[in-house]
Formats: structure tokens, C-alpha cells, sequence
């Protein structure tokens, strides 16, 4: 019998309010990542960023499992003398380690299988949710290569350097309740209710005031980056900014009338 034709889009995207729904689309291969789901997944991202209606990403995965890694026999002939060349003009690198970063956040929901980029994926997102089938693995060191979509920088982060080391150093797998403990994810929540409880928190997080999450999130990735009195100086500068906007009156009248507000992104 012929195997069918895989399905050319590989990153399904779709707008639900605010937020924009971006989907692992190749469930026939556990979702792993060749190079067209790699630019597909890049040009996600950039539709993010630069459409001002969108306030919020979710990340999920189509079928079983949210990724098996990269997709090494279409990926590993690709990398060259610079590396591997995987952003397309007009694209945002989604593990944003090519000296951008989205200015919206990021929430992902995860299942099943979760290996290498998948792990790196949600190093580089906001809030993580995890259904309890999930296992992970930071296996790249059992391939003969680095992690190179920002484990080695922000898995430290996030789950102190031991914790790090002992899942990027021996490639070993751990479960939900490890990556729970260790920081990765923030909710472990039965197999089936990851994705709505993500999404819901999508949601959340997009019926906030859109400048002010996004200034609160430059303001905690400063802190990070260039270190605490960077982000010192600039949280007066960003008050200032942030009251002076419609949508700080919006929230004031809101609170004053006990009502709900309805921010405009202004």
C-alpha cells in the first residue's frame, strides 16, 4: 500500500480572539521538526509579533505527542559551516536565540512525548502546561550534538544548574512531575485537559491590558538579561508610559465602576 503524501502544512495557525492558536501538525511522525515545520513555525511566530490584534500566543500539538525532537534525517545534511540556517526572511526564530525576541507572551500546552526542541520550546515561552503523559528528554548529548535551541541558556534558569545538568548531561527521560518540581511547567493536569486549560490561560492573559503585559514581561526578561538595576531604571520610565495610555483609564474606570474592562491596546 502507498503511504499518503504528508500534509504540506505542518504548523496549522488560527486566530481565536486575541489569541492565536499555533499547532504541531505532523502527528504521522510525532511531530518532529523538519526544516518546513521549522520555517512554517517561524512565520507563526512573526504573525504573532507584528499583527497588533494579537495579544497572546498558544502553542499546542496535533495528534498523541507534542514533539520527538528534530527531524534528524532532514534537518542533520542541512547544518553547515554557519550551523543551520532555519529562519526565513520575514520569520522570528521561535526558540529566539538569533538576537530576537517577541515582545507578546507565550503559552504552551504539552503531551505525550516531549523531546529536545520541544523542551527548548517552552524554555523560551511564558507558561507552560502539561498533561501528566507527558515524558521529556534533553537527549541531544546520545546524538552526538548540543542543544542549540537555548537549553543550555535558560534550562540553568529556570531549574538551577544541577537540575539542569543531570537531564541535559545524561539525555535520561523525566516526567511531569519532575519537569513540575524542576520549574519547566507551572500545572501538570490530566491527559485530554491540557489543552483547554492552556488555552484558558491564553485567554487570561490576553484579557489583561496588552502594553502593560508586555511591559512587565520586557521589564522580567531585563532583570535577566541585563541584570536587576537595568530593569531598576527602567520601571519609572515604563509607568510613566503605561499611565499615560488609554487603556490605563480604561482600567481605572473600571475599577472605580466595579465593572470589567475592555482594553483597546492603546
Amino acid at each position: 500500500m502507498t503511504e499518503p503524501l504528508e500534509d504540506e502544512r505542518r504548523i496549522t495557525v488560527e486566530r481565536n480572539g486575541h489569541v492565536l492558536l499555533i499547532g504541531l501538525n505532523r502527528p504521522q511522525k510525532r511531530n518532529a521538526a523538519d526544516l518546513r515545520m521549522l520555517q512554517q513555525l517561524a512565520f507563526a511566530y512573526a504573525e504573532l509579533e507584528n499583527d497588533p490584534e494579537l495579544r497572546v500566543g498558544f502553542v499546542f500539538a496535533h495528534g498523541e505527542h507534542f514533539t520527538a525532537g528534530l527531524d534528524l534525517a532532514d534537518v542533520a545534511p542541512r547544518i553547515g559551516k554557519d550551523g543551520l540556517a532555519m529562519v526565513p526572511d520575514g520569520g522570528i526564530h521561535p526558540w529566539q536565540v538569533a538576537g530576537q525576541q517577541l515582545s507578546k507572551p507565550v503559552v504552551i500546552a504539552v503531551q505525550g512525548t516531549c523531546l529536545t526542541l520541544g523542551i527548548e520550546l517552552m524554555l523560551a515561552s511564558d507558561i507552560v502546561v502539561a498533561a501528566d503523559s507527558a515524558s521529556f528528554a534533553q537527549l541531544e548529548v546520545a546524538r552526538g550534538i548540543l542543544p542549540f535551541g537555548g537549553a543550555t541558556i535558560r534550562f540553568p534558569r529556570a531549574a538551577g544548574w544541577g537540575n539542569a545538568m543531570r537531564w541535559i548531561l545524561t539525555g535520561d527521560t523525566f516526567d511531569a512531575n519532575e519537569a513540575f518540581r524542576i520549574g519547566l511547567v507551572q500545572e501538570v493536569v490530566p491527559h485530554g485537559e491540557q489543552y483547554p486549560r492552556g488555552l484558558e490561560l491564553a485567554h487570561r492573559v490576553a484579557a489583561q491590558a496588552p502594553l502593560a503585559v508586555q511591559a512587565a514581561l520586557a521589564n522580567a526578561r531585563s532583570a535577566i538579561r541585563d541584570g536587576d538595576a537595568a530593569a531598576e531604571a527602567a520601571m519609572q520610565p515604563a509607568l510613566v508610559r503605561l499611565a499615560a495610555s488609554e487603556d490605563a483609564r480604561i482600567g481605572m474606570e473600571a475599577f472605580l465602576s466595579r465593572s470589567t474592562a475592555e482594553f483597546v491596546g492603546r
